[in-house]
Order: C-alpha cells, then structure tokens, then sequence
C-alpha cells in the first residue's frame, strides 16, 4: 500500500538526529519550556525571518493565543475561509469572536481578497464589525498577501496567518508567516514541520504582541503563580521542541523533494482531465498537500484504494455546510468555489520519503482508470 502520508518514514530519515536529541532532553531533567523550546523559538524565528516565535500546545491554540494577543474577542468578527481545517474557524469562536466565512479562489483555492472586501462591507452596521482577517495557506500554497495586507491597512484589521500547512512557503522569496502582524503554526506530525505529536508556535515581528501571547500561553504569568491577565495552559514541551530543532535543519530539502514530487505528478498528469495543482506567479509552493480535482471523485477513491493506492480528502464538508455551522456563521456571500471543490478534490499520496517508482505508479493507476471511464 502507497500511504497517503507517512510521519513514520519522517523518523526514520531523522532518526540519528533525533534519537540524539531526546537522550539529550530526556537528561536535562528539564521537561516544561526548558532550553529545548527557547532554542527552537529563536531557530524557528530566524528561519521565518521574524524577531520571535511562541511555542504552543498545537496549531488551534497558536490561532486561538494569536487572537487574544492582539486583543480579538467577544464583540469582535473575524474573516476566514470555509474551505479550510475546522480547527481555524474553531480556534476563532474559542477567542470569542464571531467567524464570517468567504470564498475561495478558484486557482489557489486560498482566501478570495473581494469576497473579504463584500464580507467587511456586509458586517458594517450588524454591531459585531470585523476586526482581524485570518487567511489560510492551504495545501501549501501562499495565500495573496500583499492584497490582503492593502485591504487590512485600509480598514484597520488585524491579520493572523494560518500557516498550518505551509511551512517554508513564500511570495517573491518572503516567508509565509513574515506578512500578516502575527502566524500560527501546527507541528501535528504529518505536516511538512511536524513533531511526534501536537505542537504550534505563534510567530511576530511585534515585540508588544510576542509579550502578551507569551503570557497568554501560560496563565497569564509575568512572575509565576501571579496572572497579571487571565490566560491558558498551552505550552509546547520540550520532547516536541527537541524533535522539531532536529526536523528544522532539513525542511527546506524536505520541501524541495515534495516540489519534486509535485513536478512529477504535473508531468506524468500532463493531458489528462485531472484539474492539477495552480501556483501564482512568485509563489513557492510547499506542496503539504497535492491535490487534483476529478470528476466522479469518490469512485477514483475506491479504484486507487483497491490498488493499493492512499489518497484523502481536505476536506469533504466546508465548515459552513458542518452541523456545528450550519446556519450558525455568517456566510455573506456565494461559496461557490468552496461548496464545488469539496466534491471533487483529491489528496494524492505526497512526503519527502515517497519513492520515484511510487509517484510512477500513482500516475500510471490514474491514468488506466481515465481510460475505462468517462471523465
């Protein structure tokens, strides 16, 4: 069976490194925001090119911290997409504040910046005015920044990246993550980051909004056992840290391979009735995801499966369409993109292990199933 994903095969082309590192933390003696995590922040911030990251307990509270910090919550709307991971619109109702969910675009399938502009026109005036946009670096690929950080300028919003899934991605050489006034990273072991387990980090340039989502991750401490503002529990620990300096140091070669892999797919793919993955001009794609469109999409899924080939979805069901959603959030405009890609996107199998004769075959697999039926 060709895996989907495999955080398993990450270890193992890492193991000598992180073997090494755990021996090393295990003893330290030190187990909770030792030396381990307050070094990974600095690497991990340098890396970014930001003044400082925060570790957390996972990406949903790096959101969550993320809002608090810049001092989002009841009373307050935030603009997201539909066409995401819940724990983005899950981590914003966590702050208190209402999500609004906007389209996509078509292409890149990230954030729509004029559906954001109807979304802020639409909210004028319901008493709950928008006050931070949250753009979703899906799949890998950069959300349209430089726009939305116009748009955010000309209203007075916040902006807090979700790089979840886009560790290492880029617009004209400047890191994801480096645009907006905060990010949010997951390090949940699948992603092109990931630790052996959850973790998420909170990364600024600005010194005010580092300080306070430091306090928010730990109860609110300047001095400890004294909250000076009410806070959480959300720390990412040592093991985590420890695990991901090691990781750190080869995730540029990481996304190379995935960019390789992806080239290869777009080649092997070349013709067929597969919508493949778009990238925007100066964009670097970190390919988390690889993901076709295909017509007839859940019968391709059991013909690979049958033959021995992983695939997912992300994600079958737009937050807004969700039981937990429906009718709940503001949804101000069409989602036409959203509710049409979650019927026909495809996640192929796609991680830095992955073999070339693998990538062969997935293609080859999909190219006898175009054969035999009527796309």
């Amino acid at each position: 069976m060709i895996p989907q994903t495999d955080p398993k095969a990450s270890y193992l082309a890492h193991r000598e490194g992180i073997d090494a590192a755990l021996a090393r933390m295990l003893e330290s003696g030190r187990y909770i925001l030792g030396q381990e995590v307050s070094s990974f922040e600095r690497e991990f911030a340098d890396y970014l090119g930001l003044a400082e990251s925060i570790g957390v307990a996972n990406g949903t509270d790096a959101i969550h911290v993320a809002l608090r910090a810049c001092g989002i919550g009841a009373g307050d709307a935030v603009i997201t997409v539909s066409h995401t991971a819940v724990a983005t619109v899950a981590a914003i109702e966590l702050a208190g504040a209402l999500p609004v969910l906007v389209d996509v675009d078509p292409v890149t399938y990230t954030i729509d910046p004029e559906h954001v502009r109807e979304a802020i026109r639409a909210q004028q005036g319901s008493g709950l005015p928008v006050k931070a946009i949250i753009p979703v670096h899906i799949y890998g690929h950069p959300a349209d920044m430089p726009t939305i950080m116009d748009l955010a300028r000309e209203h007075g919003l916040r902006v807090i990246e979700d790089c979840a899934q886009a560790h290492g991605a880029a617009i004209d050489g400047r890191k994801a993550g480096a645009w907006g006034d905060m990010a949010a990273f997951s390090f949940y072991p699948t992603k092109n980051l990931g630790a052996l387990g959850d973790g998420g980090a909170v990364a600024t340039n600005d010194p005010e909004l580092a300080a306070r989502a430091r306090l928010v991750r730990e109860y609110g401490w300047r001095e400890r056992y004294i909250s000076s503002i009410p806070g959480m529990n959300s720390r990412l620990d040592e093991l985590q840290a420890a695990v991901l300096r090691v990781k750190l140091r080869h995730l540029d070669a990481d996304n190379e391979r995935r960019r390789a892999i992806a080239a290869a797919y777009n080649s092997l793919l070349a013709g067929t009735a597969f919508v493949l993955p778009g990238v925007r001009p100066g964009c670097t794609h970190v390919y988390h995801q690889y993901v076709i469109r295909a017509a007839h999409r859940d019968e391709l899924r059991a013909y690979l499966r049958e033959r021995g080939v992983g695939t997912l979805i992300h994600y079958p069901a737009p937050v807004h369409m969700q039981p937990a959603y429906d009718g709940r959030v503001p949804v101000p405009g069409g989602m036409g993109v959203t509710e049409r890609l979650a019927g026909d996107i495809l996640s192929l199998p796609i991680f830095p292990e992955l073999a070339g004769e693998q990538v062969e075959r997935v293609a080859a697999e999909l190219a006898a199933w175009t054969a035999h039926v009527e796309l």
